[in-house]
C-alpha cells in the first residue's frame, strides 16, 4: 500500500489509511477532532536540538537529514512496525512544516522504505 505525505493543516480524507503525526510539537491551531490523527510517533520526530537548529532552512537541509538519520537508527523497532502498516495498508504521515520538500516527514518516508 504505501507511504504517503501529508501536512497536518490539510484536510484528512478517507484515503489516508492510517494517520502518523511525526512531529514532536503539535501543530498549532488544529483541534484534535480536525487532526484526525491515529497515533502520535513523538520519538521518531527529530530532537528539539535538532528540531530548533534546521529551523527548516534549506541550506541546512543535506546535514539535516544525515543528523536525523542517526537519531532515527535508535528507534529501528518503531520503524520496523511502521514497515509492516504500510505493507499491509496505506500509511499517511503527517507533518506541520510549511516546506512540503524539506521536512522530517520526508526523511522517515526514505528510511521507512529503505531509501537512500
Amino acid at each position: 500500500m504505501g507511504i504517503h505525505l501529508k501536512r497536518a493543516y490539510d484536510p484528512p480524507s478517507s484515503g489516508d489509511g492510517i494517520r502518523i503525526l511525526v512531529d514532536r510539537i503539535w501543530p498549532r491551531g488544529v483541534t484534535k477532532e480536525q487532526a484526525a490523527f491515529d497515533l502520535w510517533a513523538k520519538d521518531l520526530a527529530p530532537s528539539a536540538e535538532l528540531r530548533k537548529w534546521f529551523g527548516h532552512a534549506p541550506q541546512r537541509w543535506e546535514e539535516f537529514q544525515r543528523l536525523y538519520r542517526i537519531e532515527l537508527e535508535q528507534h529501528e523497532a518503531e520503524l520496523d512496525d511502521l514497515r509492516k502498516q504500510a505493507a499491509a495498508q496505506r500509511v499517511t504521515l503527517v507533518f506541520g512544516a510549511k516546506d512540503r520538500k524539506h521536512n522530517q516527514a520526508v526523511v522517515l518516508k526514505q528510511v521507512i522504505e529503505n531509501q537512500t
